[in-house]
């Protein structure tokens, strides 16, 4: 609608259309520089991001070249790098260091692992095991084995090491796993002060508040429960004086020797 008021109808450029004719040619040209420098970096910007994903995802420079494996005594090296399932060439982004631990961890002697990536091309695996502390009777004979403080046989082994106390119990392999009497033995070896400890030779536990010591000379001691470790230690060691042959620890307040 058009007419002498000058009401804007058809045919009437729009504010922004009015402003823009208004607009000197080197504002113009100020405007047009603007949108060509955001959209080259914008284009420049999207060139990055794809660069930074072909190197993280594609590139052979961050390819797992070399990994390495600490903490292993027990595990060789070569199982523990076949278990976890890292290829070489694999890029390091794409490995699942949770699931390559969870494979590792599978491993009977190890108690637990760390997997880490190490820029730009290497697998830093860290693997803890689990520490003998007894030793068993192999069952079906031809040796001993090497127990954990669960119960767990880590290595057979031709010959009693010394350093480790037996548990003279024999039971097929994992039998013994979280067994609560050889439980109440480990745990009662783990609270001994370290001369007495190294002194076991062998320790029994028909039931887990009778754990009884055999120390060296042909010396017993009946320990009894897992409590009061440090109340328990510092009376034997009055009652060791007397160089008897057998020390009952057991009861609450009540001591003797013979």
């Amino acid at each position: 609608m058009t007419g002498p008021s000058g009401i804007m109808g058809d045919g009437v450029a729009s504010p922004d259309e009015a402003a823009g004719d208004s607009l000197t040619p080197r504002a113009k040209a100020r405007r047009r520089r603007r949108g060509w420098r955001a959209a080259f970096f914008a284009l420049a910007a999207a060139g990055i991001v794809a660069a930074a994903v072909w190197v993280l995802f594609a590139s052979p420079l961050l390819v797992v070249r070399s990994v390495t494996v600490s903490g292993t005594r027990l595990v060789p090296r070569s199982k523990v790098l076949a278990v976890s399932g890292v290829v070489p060439g694999t890029p390091l982004i794409r490995v699942n260091t949770a699931r390559a631990a969870a494979r590792i961890e599978q491993i009977t002697q190890v108690r637990s692992v760390q997997v880490t990536r190490s820029w730009p091309n290497r697998l830093v695996i860290v693997v803890q095991e689990r520490t003998p502390v007894l030793v068993l009777p192999a069952y079906g004979g031809g040796g001993y084995d090497l127990a954990d403080a669960h119960g767990v046989v880590l290595q057979r082994v031709a010959r009693r090491p010394a350093g480790l106390p037996l548990y003279p119990t024999v039971a097929p392999e994992g039998a013994l796993r979280g067994d609560p009497d050889l439980t109440a033995a480990t745990a009662v070896l783990g609270e001994l002060p370290a001369r007495l400890r190294h002194s076991v030779k062998s320790i029994t536990a028909p039931h887990p508040d009778q754990v009884t010591l055999r120390l060296a000379g042909g010396v017993t001691v009946l320990w009894g429960d897992t409590g009061r470790p440090g109340i328990k230690a510092r009376e034997l060691a009055v009652l060791m004086r007397s160089h008897s042959r057998y020390y009952d620890v057991s009861g609450l307040g009540s001591v003797t020797a013979r």
